[in-house]
Parts: structure tokens; C-alpha cells; sequence
């Protein structure tokens, strides 16, 4: 753990680009001060109330199937609470939202570096209401989540993480375990893309490579979702 850092994300490609990254680096931090999300977003929090980590993995799969990975830490993160408390039941909105009731509780970046994976997670932990970076957040606290330790959350995580990466790099398919906890699926959907077109669909499936599939067979790989009501 460190006390400050820019980014977790750039203090493990920095020892990727350094030949010193080895697989199942982590790098954690209480503050990070220029944290980013998905799509290059902005992640802020106020020191030591979320838990933020970078992960260093080397996959032997195809590299084509590397995309996944994304949904698998998304189910490392909602399990690795579960075995905290079982009574406690997030969800995965498409592709890397964790939520909670209607709230985002946390977030997933992956970048692929050097001959492995670089995955950032961001679980607001602590934080209260007015602590919270925009409307649709939530944090652990404000749902009276029993443990609010963020060493304890990361241990639950990354022994999860674990089982659950050697069971992909096996070769067994985990799209079912996704789909199950998944509150994308079943929703009809609209897809906005980065240049600001956009698609609608009812979202079914999820391919080996962590894209989304729709109802009509089309599938889609970026783009931020909003579920239809």
C-alpha cells in the first residue's frame, strides 16, 4: 500500500516498461491524484476512503480473449463481498460498473502492457454522501456493508480473483457465472459510442472476449449503457 501515488495503473506499467512486473503485481494506494476510469474518465476520492489497486496478470489464453477479463474482476468483486457478508448482493452493469441497488459502488479499467494485463479497480468503500463524485454513486458505508476495512476487501478479492482466473485460464467458459449476476442482461438497452451515435437492443449474452451481445445477433465491444426502462 502505498500513501500517494498519480495512478496505480502508471505505477505498474512503469515497472512493466522496467522488465519488473511480475504476474500477480499489486499496487494499492490510500489517495491517487490522477486516477482515471473507463474511456480515460476522471476517478476521484478523498484519501482513504475507497479502495483503489491495480492487479499485473500474464494470461496464457489467445489475447483475444483478454477482453474478458474485465467481466471476470467484476465477479471477483461482487463474490469477494458476498463471502464477506452473503446476505449482500451486487451487481455487474456492462462492462465494468459495480453496483449497488441504483448506485455505482465501483469501476474497472484494463489496459493490455507488455505481455500481460494491467486491471484498475475502484470500490467506494467509505465515503459518505457528500463524498461521492456524482449523482449516481453509492459506497459500501451508505449500504451498511459490515466491514469497511479496505485490507480485509482487497484479500477477499484478490483470493477470489484468483480462483476464478485459473479457472478462465483453464479454458473453462464463465460467461454463465457473468450473465447470472449481470443486471445488463434481459434489459433492453441503449448503446452511446464514444462519437456519439448509438444503438438500442435488449442485451442477451456476452461473447468468450467480454462483448456484448443483443437480441439481433449484433455485438458490441465499447460504449457507455443505459438501461431502458
Amino acid at each position: 500500500m502505498v500513501e500517494v501515488t498519480g495512478s496505480t495503473q502508471d505505477d505498474i506499467a512503469q515497472l512493466v516498461a522496467e522488465e519488473k512486473a511480475k504476474h500477480g503485481e499489486v499496487v494499492a494506494t490510500e489517495y491517487q491524484s490522477a486516477g482515471r476510469g473507463r474511456l480515460d474518465r476522471k476517478f476521484d476520492a478523498p484519501t482513504s476512503s475507497a479502495l483503489m489497486f491495480s492487479l499485473y496478470v500474464k494470461p496464457e489464453r489467445d489475447k483475444s480473449d483478454w477482453s474478458f477479463l474485465t467481466l471476470l474482476t467484476g465477479l471477483s468483486a461482487i463474490f469477494a463481498l458476498a463471502k464477506i457478508d452473503p446476505s449482500f448482493s451486487p451487481t455487474l452493469k456492462w462492462p465494468n460498473d459495480i453496483v449497488l441497488g441504483e448506485g455505482k459502488v465501483g469501476g474497472i479499467i484494463a489496459q493490455v502492457s507488455g505481455d500481460g494485463i494491467i486491471i484498475g479497480v475502484g470500490i467506494n468503500v467509505g465515503m459518505t454522501q457528500e463524498e461521492l463524485p456524482v449523482h449516481h454513486a453509492t459506497s459500501l458505508a451508505l449500504h451498511h456493508f459490515p466491514v469497511l476495512d479496505r485490507n480485509l476487501i482487497l484479500a477477499s478479492f484478490l483470493t477470489t480473483f484468483e480462483e476464478l482466473f485459473e479457472r478462465w485460464q483453464s479454458g473453462e467458459d464463465l460467461r454463465h457465472l457473468y450473465c447470472e449476476h449481470s443486471s445488463t442482461m434481459g434489459q433492453q438497452v441503449r448503446i452511446e459510442h464514444p462519437d456519439a451515435s448509438y444503438k438500442t437492443g435488449k442485451a442477451v449474452d456476452v461473447t468468450p472476449a467480454g462483448e456484448l451481445i443483443l437480441e439481433d445477433g449484433s455485438r458490441v465491444t465499447v460504449g457507455d449503457i443505459v438501461h431502458l426502462r
